[in-house]
């Protein structure tokens, strides 16, 4: 499943007040308003409709939509396009719920972590940090110039590619 983090987007959960509109960003076609929280935000994305099936068939909403603070290493539909053909479907079936969680809480971090903190951790592990994700792994953080890329327990890596979208209860880097 080390696909799953590949061309991924971070999202990160934590409370905030609600930001101006200049900070507004768009993902996958979608602006990602500071005022709503990460699920609202995810719905609208194009390019995250598999994960937002996914979610919801882990029962993981009311999760992503509390306060955390929690950061989400969230795969677009590119990634899920890269498993194995049949996976994502499988997955899906509610037969698989605890599977699918597991691989989920495997992209989700406790805390808040905006890029200029990720590359902060980074630089003080001397260029790793690594992450205890909430279903008890690790995913370790690099840098590779001014991008961070994240590197799953098998070896697959993926690259943050937005960075610091706020939301209601956290800020996305993706």
């Amino acid at each position: 499943m080390k696909k799953l983090i590949i061309a991924a987007f971070a999202l990160v959960a934590i409370a905030i007040s609600p930001k101006t509109f200049a900070q507004t960003k768009m993902v996958g076609g979608a602006a990602m308003y500071p005022t709503k929280d990460i699920v609202d935000n995810a719905v609208n994305s194009k390019d995250h409709t598999t994960l937002v099936a996914a979610v919801k068939a882990a029962g993981l909403v009311e999760t992503l939509k509390s306060a955390g603070p929690f950061t989400v290493f969230a795969p677009t539909n590119e990634a899920f396009d890269k498993l194995p053909k049949g996976t994502v479907e499988t997955l899906l079936k509610p037969e698989n719920k605890e599977m699918l969680t597991k691989i989920l809480t495997y992209h989700v971090v406790a805390g808040k972590w905006s890029a200029a903190e990720l590359m902060a951790k980074i630089k003080a592990g001397n260029g790793t940090a690594e992450l205890k994700t909430v279903s008890g792994g690790t995913l370790k953080a690099m840098a590779q110039g001014k991008k961070v890329y994240l590197v799953d327990e098998k070896g697959g890596k993926s690259w943050v590619t937005i960075a610091d979208v706020n939301q209601s209860n956290g800020v996305s880097t993706l």
